[in-house]
């Protein structure tokens, strides 16, 4: 009996980007997790910045599955701009809403979020240039 692997490797690809588009899709499964659980329990958190953090954790499942399936591509996996800002614009949209959720005082973070979503937008156009 032989064994067929689900994907056929791929001579070509990126390693890094495969990481960081695992690492960021099981952070936000845990983030979202918690956001279902353990954020109800704080009398400080509303309604509101509850729907923000589902939204967080959304956008990087979203962008770390779209990682994973960049780095495999034989042609982008190793495009200068596009896998870059695709996670570095992750991590500063998600990452300031998950901080501004559990800490309003975090004001400085609030320029943050546009920046890493406009990253995110400019990394996935670069793909179709």
């Amino acid at each position: 009996m032989s064994s067929t692997p689900l994907l056929p490797r791929v001579a070509s690809g990126s390693p890094f980007l495969w990481r960081a588009g695992a690492l960021i899709t099981a952070a936000a499964i845990g983030f979202g997790a918690f956001g279902a659980h353990g954020l109800k329990q704080r009398k400080d958190i509303t309604p509101d910045r509850i729907a923000a953090w589902n939204t967080a954790a959304h956008y990087a499942i979203l962008n770390g599955l779209g990682l994973l399936l960049v780095s495999l591509h034989p042609r982008f996996s190793v495009h200068r701009f596009a896998g870059p800002a695709i996670m570095t614009g992750t991590i500063f949209f998600s990452g300031s809403i998950f901080a501004l959720t559990l800490n309003r005082d975090l004001k400085f973070l609030g320029p943050i979020t546009p920046m890493g979503g406009l990253m995110m937008i400019a990394g996935y156009i670069s793909l179709a240039l």
